[in-house]
């Protein structure tokens, strides 16, 4: 069985949800196949950002987008490791544009392509995700502005219309974007972080997979086998002729035991992409790669 790669959108939100899920309805219905979103936004102590969260986890419940198989995770801007509800200072704009560095060249490990959306939030985090779009992102990548008429624009402002009737003219823009970094990668090497010797790196990894896989029972594990093959949590489910619930249940537990593997607090967000990156590798390398497509 053959799954479809990682298709991400990087939204960018303020304090306005309804942004967020324009620009993925209409994403949605250009027949782009989703698998993820990302929202980049503000300090969550503004109330308004706050709200916009909220809401938006109630439209992504169960990793679910009105019946479309997507996960959700979010993401605020920070510098020095402290969260910013604006960017007032060049050392926080340096910053920002670090994050969105960091935050596209992960996106980009998982091979698929990226829909950045700039649909909200203050007009500098616009600017520095498009600079970092073009050291790290490749022609399969989109940048999108969403353009939003006025007059609806304040009917449907703080969230209070999530979904806009086709009439209504909401649509996404396509902004012409050069992938120097494609062309030229050395200019992504300049800017990418110090990282630790790979060996180093790999043995870690290696090692806490390993604690993770002696804590599972052996359902769990074969759960953890699909979806570290690239299977979807709804993949996993009919391959393994169990609810979506079950899946999700197991896979809580997994994503538990790996905090305490490697380490992380509770606030550090995990999905099944994750699985894949770190176990896949691993079962193979171990022999414990028994997939159900392989009987």
């Amino acid at each position: 069985m053959t799954f479809p790669e990682p298709t991400t959108a990087l939204i960018t939100m303020g304090g306005q949800a309804q942004v967020v899920t324009f620009a993925v309805d209409a994403l949605l219905a250009q027949r782009e196949p989703l698998t993820g979103v990302v929202v980049l936004h503000p300090a969550v102590s503004d109330p308004r950002v706050q709200r916009a969260l909220a809401q938006l986890s109630a439209e992504f419940a169960g990793e679910q987008y009105h019946g479309y198989p997507l996960t959700f995770r979010h993401l605020a801007l920070q510098a020095e490791g402290r969260p910013l509800a604006a960017i007032v200072t060049d050392r926080e704009a340096e910053a920002v544009w670090r994050l969105a560095q960091e935050l596209l060249a992960e996106l980009k490990r998982d091979g698929g392509p990226v829909h950045l959306c700039i649909a909200g939030g203050p007009r500098l985090v616009a600017l520095t995700l498009t600079s970092a779009a073009l050291l790290q992102c490749d022609h399969r990548d989109r940048l999108w502005h969403l353009y939003t008429p006025r007059e609806f624009l304040e009917q449907a402002r703080e969230g209070a219309i999530l979904h806009a009737p086709p009439e209504v003219g909401v649509r996404l823009v396509p902004v012409p974007m050069v992938p120097w970094g494609a062309y030229f990668p050395a200019l992504r090497q300049l800017v990418q972080p110090q990282q630790p010797p790979p060996a180093l790196t790999e043995i870690t990894a290696a090692a806490c997979c390993a604690v993770v896989w002696e804590r599972l029972k052996e359902r769990e594990r074969e759960v953890l086998r699909v979806l570290a093959a690239g299977a979807t949590p709804q993949e996993a489910a009919e391959q393994l002729g169990v609810t979506l619930k079950t899946i999700d249940t197991h896979k809580t537990k997994i994503l538990a035991e790996c905090r305490v593997a490697w380490e992380w607090p509770e606030t550090k967000h995990l999905t099944y992409h994750f699985l894949r990156e770190q176990f896949g590798p691993w079962l193979r390398a171990n022999g414990e790669w028994r997939m159900a497509n392989s009987e």
